[in-house]
């Protein structure tokens, strides 16, 4: 039994030691108290005295303290949440469950005092918050807000934050965060009274690297204190920025023009197609693309409405049903009116005109005359830097997006039995038909293929210009123009094309202007062509043999 006893004293012990290791992590949930802290106290003094110059002086205080009370304290007086006793002259704490703490140490207070009344505040006192906030932040546990915090620091300036800012600069590690900080810091050092002429000249350089508009309007307004050496110093900085800012600036007009390429691409792609290996001059194209944009926006509309979830998917699904419709829009097209006109280019354009402006009075009769908003996935919105180079994420999807749509196409081509007969016909109409080729559906199947790429074109458009029934106007006739001077029917000379009148419209923008820019391309573009008739990329076919 002796035995037995053993056993079961041993077993009462093991569950005793169980049972206080559960309940350790329950009362570890408890928050302790923070020990007062030594620099919390004139703040508080400060605040208890319920003046406005006195809360403001606080402020400057707390927003160079250490303590972790500092911002819930700062905190809880913005929301009107500080609370005073007028008695006891204790400053308190309400949380937004309602409990009660002090605000030098956060230890909970029950039950409440009698008699507490909320911290007043006017303008002045909120612009501190502000101030106080910005700087605590320097000292936040998340990145972000410390990098947020910087460059809040280094627009104000204020050198009440240079304390918390070396505290900052000492603990952080992250390179990036660290540099913010210390040009935080230097913007400090420039403006603010009674700095030595040394800590100023790094400062002007700290500042000069930064290389961007902000860094150049300080420099271009120094303090009237501001030795010779510094004032010298600071003027080589602004000359190297604006050095700087005219490359980035030249850089952004072709990231510009990439993307303004881009469109074109998408635009007249469909159109090289059909001009080469048809020989028609479709002035509806650009209908096309208005139905594709507006195919985008009948999707969203019904996404919006019965499936909200499935909004990020919205421009997956648009595609192809973009495609599908104006490709049957594209056939119906060539089989009731294009392929009675063959051969007699002036009737075509006008047919094709005429067809365009029934399109957009459709569209205007069912749709309405104004703009329809079509909105952008998540993952299309927002922009990056790159140095000094803003790229959003939508312009950069198109590229990538057209880019994509370009080498479909190119497989198509050379890969499929249609692009084959394509081809054929492109090089040798006659020849393709006595080969046994039915000329006639590879013209329907080509310009219906010309119409869906355009349609696909229009859901990309719908991210960046306004969907209307003159959406399509608005890009025909630049269409044309890299068609013919890439090289009719030459997907690689309409890439290049593309890419090139792009790129050329946005950096003579900036001189010339947007309008008289269009025109000087437009002349280059005639002399270029009576130069090289047959374009960069010439392709023998059928318009170019006629």
């Amino acid at each position: 039994m002796s035995l037995v006893h053993r056993l079961q004293t041993a077993m009462l012990l093991l569950a005793a030691v169980v049972l206080l290791a559960c309940a350790a992590p329950a009362s570890a949930q408890t928050p302790a108290a923070q020990p007062p802290s030594a620099d919390l106290a004139p703040a508080l003094e400060k605040i208890a005295a319920d003046s406005y110059s006195d809360t403001e002086a606080a402020l400057a205080l707390l927003s160079t303290s250490t303590s972790p009370q500092a911002a819930v304290i700062v905190a809880a007086l913005a929301d009107g949440r500080l609370l005073i006793d007028a008695a006891t002259k204790s400053v308190y704490v309400r949380a937004a469950d309602g409990t009660l703490s002090a605000a030098a140490t956060g230890a909970t207070v029950s039950p409440a005092p009698a008699g507490l009344k909320a911290v007043r505040l006017n303008n002045r006192v909120r612009r501190a918050i502000d101030a106080a906030s910005g700087a605590l932040s320097l000292l936040a546990p998340e990145p972000a807000r410390r990098a947020e915090a910087a460059a809040a620091v280094f627009k104000s300036r204020d050198a009440a934050a240079l304390p918390t800012l070396q505290a900052a600069i000492a603990k952080e590690t992250i390179p990036s965060v660290r540099e913010a900080l210390e040009q935080a810091r230097a913007a400090i050092l420039i403006t603010a009274p009674g700095i030595s002429e040394a800590d100023r000249l790094g400062a002007v350089k700290l500042v000069t690297a930064r290389g961007d508009q902000e860094a150049l309007a300080l420099l271009s307004n120094l303090p009237a204190d501001a030795t010779p050496a510094v004032k010298t110093t600071a003027e080589q900085g602004v000359a190297a920025i604006n050095r700087s800012l005219a490359m980035w600036n030249v850089a952004q007009n072709v990231w510009y023009g990439l993307s303004l390429g881009s469109v074109l691409l998408l635009a007249a792609i469909g159109l090289a197609i059909t001009f080469g290996v048809m020989g028609v001059i479709n002035m509806a194209h650009g209908e096309m693309v208005m139905l594709g944009a507006y195919t985008t926006y009948m999707v969203q509309d019904v996404i919006r409405t019965s499936y909200p979830g499935l909004f990020g998917w919205s421009l997956a699904i648009a595609l192809p049903l973009a495609f599908l419709f104006t490709a049957l829009v594209g056939i119906l097209i060539e089989r009731l009116v294009i392929r009675f006109l063959y051969g007699r280019a002036l009737e075509t354009l006008l047919a094709t005109w005429g067809l365009s402006l029934m399109l957009q009075q459709a569209v205007r009769t069912i749709f309405g005359p104004t703009n329809k908003e079509v909105g952008a996935p998540s993952w299309m919105s927002g922009a990056f830097q790159v140095g000094q180079l803003s790229i959003t994420y939508n312009r950069l999807w198109i590229i990538v997006f057209a880019l994509i749509v370009f080498v479909a196409l190119l497989v198509v081509l050379k890969r499929t039995s249609l692009g084959l007969y394509v081809r054929a016909v492109t090089q040798n109409r006659r020849m393709a038909a006595a080969m046994g080729i039915r000329t006639g559906r590879i013209d329907a199947l080509t310009f219906g293929l010309g119409s869906g790429i355009a349609g696909i074109a229009g859901v990309a458009l719908s991210q960046i210009d306004n969907v209307s029934p003159n959406l399509g106007q608005g890009y025909i006739i630049d269409s044309f123009m890299v068609v013919v001077f890439g090289g009719v029917g030459n997907l690689w000379g309409t890439l290049v094309g593309a890419f090139t009148l792009g790129i050329a419209n946005k950096l003579l923008e900036p001189f010339a202007g947007a309008v008289l820019g269009k025109i000087v391309l437009l002349v280059c573009i005639i002399l270029f062509i009576q130069k090289r008739p047959r374009g960069l990329f010439a392709l023998k076919g059928r318009a170019v043999e006629a």
